[in-house]
């Protein structure tokens, strides 16, 4: 798919629903390609034991799509074992050619800098084009030199709502932070991307879905831009 120069890609999108539970969804992903800057790929918590045919036939037509995928992976805030998170980066990249890394969990502290350092290194030597971090709050400054993009909030809408900025922010462009917010009314969605936009951060994603695994709708503005295409 050709894309201008001018087409925003201002949502990321955890889809954490089977694509043979939800294919409408997974279909819906790809009508909104362009407005897409990624889309997180999250087979069980990571890649999975084992490839899963109903994933690969996803992803394919999403990158077919020109959508960049990015592979799940837990980092337990700093104490899972690299090697083990490394393990997960290099299925992810076997199993489903993504494009990037989305890396769960990420740790704030700045004493562990230098681990997800490594993490992020050894992702783009393994061929991730995209390294995301996901520690879901503002974490020490440094981590936004490290990650392409750096999602600085994760949570509900009524805790988004009352959720306030670094000044530090502010040195670093709108295209490197992200926002996911989950149990977002439908009418409050627009809210959400100019809330966003007003705090610093082009990117973010806002859903209706609430409790353990609100991730498993499509965010109304993906699904508007499917519709205008």
């Amino acid at each position: 798919m050709n894309r201008t120069a001018a087409e925003p890609r201002g949502l990321l999108v955890p889809l954490y629903v089977h694509p043979a539970v939800d294919p409408e969804a997974w279909t819906a992903l790809e009508a909104a390609a362009p407005a897409l800057r990624g889309v997180v790929l999250n087979v069980a918590d990571g890649p999975g034991a084992r490839p899963d045919p109903a994933f690969h036939a996803a992803a394919t037509r999403l990158r077919a799509a020109g959508v960049p995928l990015l592979g799940y992976t837990d980092t337990g805030y700093g104490h899972r074992p690299v090697r083990e998170v490394v393990a997960d980066i290099r299925r992810h990249r076997r199993w489903y050619e993504v494009d990037g890394v989305f890396l769960d969990q990420a740790a704030a502290h700045p004493a562990l800098l230098p681990r997800y350092r490594r993490l992020v290194l050894l992702a783009k030597a393994l061929g991730a084009r995209t390294a995301v971090l996901n520690p879901g709050t503002h974490p020490d400054p440094g981590y936004a030199r490290l990650a392409d993009l750096l999602v600085t909030f994760e949570g509900d809408w009524e805790a988004y709502r009352r959720a306030e900025v670094p000044p530090w922010t502010a040195d670093h462009p709108p295209e490197r932070f992200c926002h996911l917010v989950h149990g977002v009314p439908p009418e409050c969605a627009e809210q959400v991307a100019r809330t966003a936009e007003r705090r610093g951060a082009a990117v973010h994603c806002a859903v209706p879905g609430e409790g353990p695994n609100p991730w498993q709708a499509v965010p109304r503005a993906a699904a508007t831009a499917g519709e205008g295409r």
